[in-house]
């Protein structure tokens, strides 16, 4: 069974855990693609594995690339023309090294029992994966709720003197003595 696209321009399917969701501060990019056509709202789903789901600097959420660790993540799935994705490409900053768009397979949250559909998410860049991991005592949670949200501090709001791949280097190096 696989998911019902709408709008034939929107053929990429993108899920989302984290500050893209409802209700969160990035969704406001997702609502603009919707008011464009680029965008269709297709439902809540589930990780058909567990991820490790993880807060970074700022709060900001990082699924780990690493399936068999964490939790069954819960998140939003959408479906995006080639447009839409290349603004979300852009502002997870695929380009940089902040995050990579990689496979995923999900199933309709509370409908488990339902054919996987394959997806696509944003993975914590390969290059400080494992290092975000063990900085959060390897240990992750299943949604990014309110509660991990609470730090979340906008890009525009950061220290500007630094890259955010700086501010990942500083927050997952070990404190010095």
């Amino acid at each position: 069974m696989g998911v019902e696209l709408e709008n034939s321009n929107c053929t990429n399917l993108v899920f989302t855990y984290g500050t893209l969701k409802r209700g969160f501060a990035n969704h406001v990019l997702l609502q603009d693609l919707m008011r464009t056509g680029d965008a269709v709202f297709k439902g809540t789903y589930r990780t058909l594995q567990k991820y490790p789901l993880v807060c970074g600097p700022y709060s900001v959420p990082f699924l780990l690339n690493m399936a068999g660790s964490g939790l069954r993540v819960t998140g939003e799935l959408y479906a995006v023309s080639a447009r839409g994705l290349d603004r979300l490409d852009e502002l997870e900053g695929t380009s940089c090294g902040h995050y990579e768009r990689r496979p995923i397979h999900l199933t309709p949250a509370g409908e488990e029992e339902l054919l996987p559909c394959a997806a696509q998410a944003y993975y914590a860049h390969k290059s400080y994966e494992e290092e975000m991991w063990k900085r959060n005592g390897r240990k992750g949670f299943g949604v990014y709720s309110e509660k991990e949200a609470k730090g979340y501090v906008k890009r525009k709001d950061r220290p500007q003197n630094l890259s955010f791949l700086d501010h990942i280097r500083i927050f997952i190096s070990p404190p010095s003595d």
